[in-house]
């Protein structure tokens, strides 16, 4: 008798006995057909076969086979089989946990190599861009630093400002400044020293007391160099650090300093043509084209300096402006000051006094008043005055510097500029014609320049005789210098007023007729003779050969405290040339020159001033193209030629 497999111990026909099985052709009573199960019915929705289920239903579908008496162990590669046929529950669980196991492992291999992966070109990031800013890109320079820069915002666009020939007088670029934060600066005096040895105009202990305030932001020094700020980065200083930025930039420095002014730290015109100008500069792709010349200006600041070093005078100005048409070549006030470093700016160097400044200009009035004189009729060049004696009029007394003690024609009267002789001259023309004249001129309110910085005149509340004798020779109207070259470019040019500019005109201005061709010839042909032998002589030191050079000194005490002071000078020459033709009016002004031994202690206008004119023309004329000619020659004599004097004439006045 053979034993038949068993089936599993799960299995509900199995009662856990063992039912032999009879051999064929013996009385072993015949076992009763076990049951067949009846198959479930299946609902609708779909059974869903375990594992189990499905090992079970393979099971049943092996047949009884005879075996052995005793059993041969079958190897099996998924489990053992036990003695007694059965296959135990563990192996079958050990093969799903062999797969399980497996699939695990597989999991885990594909997440390291997804992370190793992600690492690895992370790192290779990091490395090229070390390489990048280490090797390859300057230290301290990023990229988006540089795009910044050169991209500047509408609020630092600022257009530039040129010269009648195009020279760049004012631009933006792109600067970097020091700054630092004190929060993170360690050593706040060890930091100070250090930055000292590469900025050698930074004081140590001023850096410190800054890099120990209460703030995060703290300016240290504006518009480094490419090599400061290189050596500065070098050091590794924590809390120092830099700001890029467009900044407004001046390339001549001082040169034009109270012409165009300067801007604040946020590109803010606060003075000059920057100041003016502010809006159209913002808004405005082309640059503003000045006026100026950028040659004439350097020559005419050179000059003047000179003259102010040496007679040692506390400031000085100098304008050249073309006659014809009112532009303004060159203007200089000094002191003046770098608009490149605003912070270093004092009082006194912020005066412009070329056009703020407001003076009694003295004997150079007197142009003016023999204008007047001939164009009202009251006199002619063959008239003139008794300067014997001075002239008493209340508490004053009128008296002439370089006195003749004589009858003097008007030609006399201007170039030996008499006091005596312009003030009876001006009270034949009266005080009401002499107001109304300097109110045309201009010279009652402020001069109509495109600057902000102009000066307002002084004139009497109350216009009486004293006032128009005073006047006359350049006291008691107080005028600044652009006021004074104006008037006397219309005295010139034929009579002809225009409004002075710092801006290239494009088209030529008709101006206001304020004297006659006739007046402005008699003018010319004075002060041409004035330049020769002008007030005793110290006139002539305006004269170049060559070239055919007029002008008038002038020379006033300065008011302090209601009273004049003697020893305080306002010294000044003003020029023309050609005289025949004229074209350009110079005029320079001293502030408190002193004598010198090569001027015999002098220090009026003819002395002091009338040289740098001379200068200014020797070097100017040959720039601006200004063929030489000689003052001999026939035509020149025969346009100055002026009639000989009536020596019997008398005051208009007793006529």
């Amino acid at each position: 008798m053979k034993l038949r497999v068993p089936s599993r111990p799960d299995d509900p026909t199995n009662d856990g006995k063992v039912e032999p099985v009879l051999r064929a052709g013996k009385s072993d009573p015949k076992p009763e057909p076990r049951p067949t199960p009846e198959k479930p019915k299946f609902s609708e929705e779909k059974r869903t076969v375990s594992a189990a289920d499905a090992w079970t239903r393979r099971t049943r579908k092996r047949t009884a086979v005879v075996q052995p008496a005793t059993p041969t162990p079958v190897r099996s590669r998924k489990a053992p089989v036990a003695p007694d046929g059965r296959r135990p529950s563990f192996c079958r669980e050990s093969g799903q946990q062999d797969g399980i196991f497996r699939q695990a492992i597989e999991t885990g291999r594909t997440r390291l190599l997804i992370t190793g992966t992600v690492l690895t070109l992370a790192f290779a990031v990091v490395g090229l861009r070390l390489v990048d800013v280490t090797a390859i890109r300057a230290p301290a320079e990023p990229g988006a630093a540089k795009v910044a820069a050169t991209t500047p915002t509408p609020k630092d666009r600022r257009a530039p400002i040129t010269d009648r020939n195009g020279v760049l007088l004012a631009t933006n670029l792109s600067t970097v400044s020091l700054i630092a934060d004190p929060k993170f600066v360690q050593n706040p005096r060890e930091t100070a020293y250090r930055l000292a040895s590469v900025l050698p105009d930074l004081d140590p202990k001023k850096t410190e007391e800054r890099l120990r305030r209460d703030s995060r932001f703290v300016p240290l020094k504006r518009t480094l160099t490419p090599q400061q700020q290189f050596q500065i980065n070098k050091l590794g200083l924590p809390g120092i650090d830099f700001d890029r930025k467009q900044t407004r930039v001046y390339p001549h420095g001082r040169l034009f300093s109270h012409v165009i002014g300067h801007t604040d730290v946020d590109n803010n015109g606060i003075a000059g043509l920057e100041l003016r100008f502010d809006r159209d500069l913002r808004d405005g792709a082309d640059p503003l084209r000045l006026s100026l010349d950028v040659r004439v200006q350097h020559l005419l600041r050179e000059e003047l300096s000179t003259a102010i070093d040496r007679f040692s005078a506390v400031g000085g100005a100098g304008i050249i402006t073309d006659v014809t048409n009112g532009e303004v070549v060159a203007m200089v006030s000094l002191p003046d000051f770098d608009p490149n470093n605003p912070g270093a700016l004092n009082n006194d160097a912020l005066i412009n006094r070329a056009t703020k400044g407001v003076y009694e200009l003295g004997s150079t009035f007197k142009i003016f008043n023999t204008a007047l004189g001939l164009e009202t009729g009251t006199v002619t060049l063959s008239d003139g005055y008794d300067a014997s004696e001075p002239i008493k009029i209340g508490r004053f007394r009128i008296s002439d510097y370089h006195a003749k003690n004589r009858w003097l024609s008007v030609p006399e009267i201007f170039i030996y500029s008499s006091n005596i002789g312009s003030a009876k001259l001006a009270v034949d023309v009266g005080s009401q014609e002499q107001k109304r004249f300097f109110e045309r001129m201009g010279f009652l309110t402020p001069i109509d320049l495109e600057l902000p910085e102009v000066g307002n005149p002084q004139s009497p509340a109350v216009w009486r005789p004293v006032n128009t004798m005073t006047i006359s020779f350049g006291h008691g109207l107080a005028v600044s210098p652009m006021h004074l070259v104006n008037g006397v470019a219309a005295m010139v040019n034929g009579g002809r007023l225009h409004r002075p500019t710092l801006l290239l005109s494009e088209t030529q201005p008709q101006g206001q007729q304020i004297v006659s061709e006739k007046t402005s010839s008699a003018v010319r042909a004075l002060m041409h003779l004035n330049a020769i032998e002008g007030t005793g002589g110290s006139g002539s030191n305006a004269s170049v050969p060559g070239y055919v050079v007029g002008g008038k000194t002038g020379t006033a005490e300065k008011a302090s405290a209601g009273r004049y002071k003697r020893k305080s000078l306002i010294s000044s020459f003003v020029g023309v040339f050609p005289m025949h033709a004229p074209r350009y009016a110079i005029y320079i002004v001293l502030d408190e020159p002193k004598g010198t031994k090569e001027t015999f202690g002098f220090a009026t206008g003819g002395w002091v001033a009338a040289p740098v004119v001379a200068a200014v023309v020797k070097r100017m004329a040959p720039v601006l193209g200004i063929s030489p000619t000689s003052d001999e020659a026939p035509e020149i004599r025969q346009h100055f030629a002026i009639l000989p004097p009536q020596m019997n004439a008398t005051l208009a006045s007793l006529r």
